[in-house]
């Protein structure tokens, strides 16, 4: 009888602890998905400042959003968010979220501004698994080469200038590193068609509410300090 108790304690007190275990792991990992989740968010609005810095702005472009539906072309199954930068009212610059499904060794995340008159106002890169040294250098804080989409112009889909050099295209490619420029150029080009296919709505100026006027540049100023 002592035996079977002692048993029946044990496995009382181990069924308690894992109990106890489990409840910790899933606190930890709803922690740890909240942090990478504000580390994303943070990332994400600083890049938006990086293409339209604040003095090009006068509206709250982190809140200033328009949710698109038409989403295929950026990689996207469902709806997204595009961020609209305007001044007096106006809009002139919208930045589109985008993954590239073709990088190296994975999705490669990105945002690219487009200008109203449909010329690229600058590209980023926020988050991608890339060999260090060779297709890494699509970071901004690797190499500058993602500056050399800013003012570029896709003249239809069909452009063929529209590519890396080794492909009879104008953007370079990295010395043992073709595949990861490859596949920004093109989620790039597949952004700047989603914002010609949605010209009308993203660009329509629709009235900032009371509240969003308030607010201005409060997390423009906090974003980009």
């Amino acid at each position: 009888m002592a035996i079977v108790t002692a048993i029946r304690n044990n496995a009382l007190a181990l069924g308690l602890f894992a109990v106890l275990t489990a409840g910790a792991i899933a606190l930890t990992q709803s922690a740890t998905r909240e942090a990478i989740a504000d580390n994303r968010e943070q990332a994400r609005a600083k890049a938006l400042f990086q293409i339209v810095p604040t003095t090009a702005h006068d509206n709250d472009l982190v809140r200033d959003r328009y949710t698109l539906n038409r989403t295929q072309r950026l990689g996207y199954q469902g709806p997204v968010e595009v961020y609209r930068a305007r001044t007096d009212g106006q809009i002139h610059t919208v930045i589109l979220p985008a993954i590239a499904p073709d990088g190296y060794t994975g999705n490669i995340d990105l945002i690219v501004g487009v200008k109203r008159d449909g010329s690229v106002a600058g590209v980023r890169i926020l988050r991608h698994q890339e060999t260090p040294g060779l297709g890494d250098k699509v970071d901004v804080k690797k190499s500058d080469w993602v500056l050399s989409f800013n003012d570029q112009r896709l003249n239809g889909e069909d452009d063929p200038d529209w590519a890396v050099k080794k492909d009879g295209g104008r953007f370079d490619q990295f010395t043992g590193a073709t595949i990861t420029p490859r596949a920004v150029v093109g989620a790039v080009k597949q952004a700047v068609l989603t914002f010609e296919a949605n010209r009308a709505a993203l660009l329509e100026d629709t009235p900032l509410s009371s509240a969003e006027e308030s607010i201005k540049k409060t997390t423009a100023g906090d974003a980009n300090g």
